[in-house]
């Protein structure tokens, strides 16, 4: 830029939107009010037992009455949620992306199939890549974890737990996984590139277990990874996924307040310039 050029227009902050999850055991009207209340930019609606979650007229009276969005549907590919929607994965995935299609988003995320799913193993990264095209749906494909045993790892996922060496067009970065894996979160944005669509903003200390716990009380570099982002122009969403299903309700309103004011801070354009201090 010469001394005659004006500066361009500040480059937007990546949206900060609530997994419905974070309430669990309220439900998604809850997220709704708790996210409205609380100024995150958007939803994300995690298909589960909730009828709500698997409602598209009733997430539209959420987001008229709420005034908030709805940026993805988590598809119900979890180990808990495999007879949700239905019990074959494919029409779980086709039904997810007609949900999102029906509430104005534009983006399913989705685990990849466990290992006992051998055909639908087979047929997951060309089913992604054709439904993709289709539907004009982002199909963002989660990082996984293998599962331990002392120190014996199960490859539970096919083809694989780590999105990064696979042929995924967009991937679905979630950093309490990234801890159980025992990986580096920021490496991992780092090696997807322009792949990473979508992150799920939590944190983990290396445990087998799946944590979930509030950005910054982990050991993932969560600041540094949210710079990134910010300094890289990234366009997907950062969606606050953790767990407060044993808190009291109104410690749960703090740990949600205080994981969109992390968020926002080192998202900001001066946390990147300035590394977070």
């Amino acid at each position: 830029m010469t001394a005659h050029q004006p500066p361009g227009p500040p480059v937007p902050s990546p949206r900060v939107a609530l997994s419905t999850s974070s309430v669990y055991p309220e439900r998604v009207r809850d997220a709704f009010r708790v996210a409205s209340d609380l100024g995150y930019d958007a939803v994300e609606v995690m298909v589960y037992t909730d009828p709500v979650s698997q409602d598209a007229a009733a997430i539209n009276d959420l987001v008229q009455q709420h005034q908030l969005p709805v940026v993805s549907i988590h598809a119900p590919t979890l180990l808990l949620t495999q007879r949700v929607m239905h019990s074959a994965p494919w029409p779980k995935i086709d039904m997810s992306l007609d949900l999102a299609r029906a509430v104005g988003c534009d983006t399913v995320v989705v685990h990849p199939p466990f290992r006992w799913q051998r055909v639908y193993a087979r047929e997951f990264v060309d089913g992604v890549a054709t439904r993709e095209h289709d539907s004009g749906i982002t199909i963002a494909v989660e990082n996984m974890y293998p599962w331990r045993a002392g120190e014996r790892l199960v490859q539970a996922y096919l083809p694989h737990w780590d999105p990064v060496g696979q042929p995924y067009d967009n991937v679905t970065l979630d950093l309490s996984h990234a801890a159980t894996a025992r990986e580096d979160s920021l490496e991992m944005a780092r090696a997807l590139g322009s792949r990473l669509h979508h992150v799920h903003l939590t944190d983990g200390l290396g445990s087998a277990l799946d944590e979930h716990l509030v950005p910054g009380r982990g050991s993932q570099p969560v600041a540094p990874l949210l710079q990134h982002l910010a300094g890289t122009g990234f366009a997907g969403s950062v969606v606050v996924e953790v767990s407060t299903r044993k808190v009291s309700a109104h410690q749960r309103r703090e740990d949600l307040a205080e994981s969109l004011a992390f968020a926002r801070r080192h998202l900001a354009p001066a946390a990147v310039l300035d590394g977070g201090a």
